[in-house]
């Protein structure tokens, strides 16, 4: 119980908190606009005060039951010449309305629930879609997937309690409690008030000196998980260093943290049930004693006896109920807080409020003393400026670090420059839509990264409304389409996680395909073909020049013989232009370019 004190000092902080994140969930369920989401929301609340009605009048009935079956006393229902089977059957049925009300609660509130679980979901998705490269360089996989999967189902579970639950047992409370002050006397009253406050005190107390308790937990749970898909996701890498028993035994000590919180969340889980139980039993036979001994003393009936009983009864169940469930509602603010904090993020590129399409014409790419860095104390670019003309390729070659790879992320906008300006065709790239920019660029990476799926569908990912002749038309451009039709199940094989399960060039001539589909008329290739064998790059380099043609192309390239041919040459180092010119003329030179051409040309010889 160390820290139950303490929580005194944060319990506002931690109510706020869950205040704002209910907040954040209310417009799900009463959208602007949305007439009929409203209207499923009043039909289901008024369904469920029409249940809770009828399930607090239900023991009355059975009081009356009880009493008819003593033919000495003389009730209400029995001068009506309703009897004890009557009775009986009133009982029943109106338990039966009382569940039927609740099931239809359900199934008219069903679709409300799931449409806001949907839009939560497609908004965290699409907001993660929108952060920077950035953030995402930056952040594990399985503790974001974590996170997210935890937080749509505290959604769905306070949605279905919070508001269905919590709600109406505090006014089914009240309203026994009103019944057993004008049916009996004050001093039952005063029993249950004073059962249900220290019920009450005593597991909110509780519950909050044991949210950090499960916070904890949970960053356990997702620091073990991130381990294990990022060890699954390297897959190979681990078997190429036989560090299996490594990995498990990384996995082992998470799973060894996360183990000792769990075990402290269940042993203050069971300090908060025993409590629980102490006070309930205790209000529970105060209740049934007072109510035998006014059936001694001739002033109750046992009907009295047992209707006291079954509203004592009825306010367990709920109470049991309440410290079950407030538990689940702190722990489900707790991880959709974090899903929240996740979409509280700020997107570090956002269009501008007038953001309009980019028009390409030509396809002009122009840099304009562009200067950049991942930080401030670490500049990449200082001051580069550079025009790729419509239809030629300008390739960017340096040393490791030189900034290459930097303009192709520049050209996409996965970070903004820092000074100067990146133009396409005169318009600023800050100034369109990140949509349009994307639309007219096509990129070959270094490693193409594939889809665990078909063969088809990465192909098509390049446009998506693509027809099957103009896919198996990509494939045949990109040198893929015999290879593919080869396999056992042609178009629709699955390559894999990542696919692996195809060749390093088999990859990329599908990249190849996917980027022939798309048809952009600026295209990047970024070390295509420096992951391949000679072989296999001679073959893909072809195929890459041949998609180069009436496009503007931008080559980043390691090997200098792959773009020996290209219309200008530029030289990087220390994200500066040190020379720039065709491939002869740079070797004439004899300054970095040649540089750089002779110790690759020496290397490749001693290899031979």
């Amino acid at each position: 119980m160390r820290g139950l004190a303490k929580t005194d000092a944060n319990l506002s902080d931690a109510q706020i908190q869950g205040w704002n994140v209910i907040r954040r969930v209310v417009p799900y369920l009463w959208p602007e606009g949305q007439t009929w989401v409203k209207r499923r929301v009043v039909i289901a609340l008024a369904v469920l005060l029409l249940s809770k009605v009828i399930a607090v009048g239900t023991p009355v009935l059975y009081k009356q039951a009880v009493d008819a079956l003593a033919p000495e006393e003389a009730t209400a229902a029995t001068v009506l010449g309703l009897g004890a089977v009557g009775l009986t059957l009133a009982y029943g049925l109106a338990r039966l309305m009382s569940v039927g009300f609740q099931q239809l609660r359900d199934v008219v509130f069903t679709r409300v629930g799931q449409r806001a679980l949907r839009q939560l979901a497609l908004e965290t998705f699409t907001h993660i879609h929108r952060l920077s490269m950035r953030y995402h360089i930056t952040r594990k996989t399985g503790g974001l997937s974590r996170i997210i999967e935890r937080g749509v189902k505290g959604v769905d579970f306070l949605l279905r309690f919070l508001l269905f639950s919590m709600g109406p047992l505090i006014l089914e409370l009240l309203m026994i409690s009103v019944i057993l002050f004008f049916l009996f006397d004050v001093w039952y009253l005063a029993v249950v008030v004073l059962t249900i406050a220290l019920y009450v005190w005593f597991t909110f107390k509780v519950t909050e000196w044991r949210v950090k308790i499960r916070k904890e937990m949970n960053d356990q749970d997702t620091d073990a998980n991130q381990k294990a898909v990022d060890s699954l996701l390297n897959f190979e890498t681990v078997k190429y260093f036989g560090a299996e028993r490594w990995e498990a035994d990384r996995y082992d000590v998470a799973m060894a943290n996360y183990e000792n919180a769990a075990i402290r969340t269940n042993y203050s889980l069971a300090f908060l049930n025993f409590g629980q139980s102490v006070l309930i039993t205790g209000g529970l036979v105060a209740v049934m004693v007072m109510a035998a001994l006014g059936v001694q003393r001739g002033d109750l009936t046992v009907g009295d006896f047992v209707m006291v009983n079954a509203y004592m009864i009825q306010i367990t169940m709920p109470l049991n109920f309440l410290g079950t469930v407030y538990r689940e509602i702190r722990q489900a603010l707790i991880d959709m807080g974090d899903m929240f904090d996740l979409l509280e993020q700020p997107a570090e590129v956002t269009d501008k409020p007038d953001a309009k399409p980019l028009e390409v014409k030509g396809g002009r790419v122009v840099l304009q003393d562009v200067s950049f860095g991942y930080d401030a104390a670490r500049p990449i670019l200082k001051g580069v400026s550079l025009e790729v003309a419509p239809g030629q390729t300008v390739a960017i070659v340096g040393s490791s670090g030189s900034g290459k790879s930097t303009i192709g992320r520049l050209l996409f906008r996965f970070y903004d420059v820092s000074g100067g300006a990146l133009l396409i065709d005169g318009q600023d790239v800050r100034d369109v839509t990140q949509e349009s920019l994307h639309a007219q660029i096509g990129v070959v990476p270094q490693d193409t990264v594939l889809f665990n799926d078909t063969v088809h569908y990465n192909i098509a990912y390049g446009r998506p409304t693509a027809t099957e002749d103009e896919i198996i038309a990509a494939a045949k451009a990109a040198k893929i389409h015999d290879f593919i039709i080869s396999l056992p199940d042609g178009y629709q094989t699955t390559v894999g996680e990542r696919g692996l399960k195809l060749s390093g060039g088999e990859k990329q001539r599908v990249g190849i395909a996917r980027t022939l589909l798309k048809n952009p008329p600026i295209l990047l290739l970024d070390e295509a073909t420096s992951a391949l064998d000679t072989e296999t790059e001679r073959e893909i380099q072809a195929e890459l020049k041949a998609m180069g043609e009436g496009r503007s192309v931008i080559t980043i390239a390691h090997r200098l013989s792959t773009i020996a041919d290209a219309d200008l040459i530029v030289v990087l180092e220390n994200g500066v232009i040190v020379e720039e010119g065709r491939h002869d003329d740079l070797l004439a030179a004899e300054g970095r370019y040649a540089h750089l051409w002779n110790r690759q040309s020496e290397e490749e010889e001693a290899t031979v």
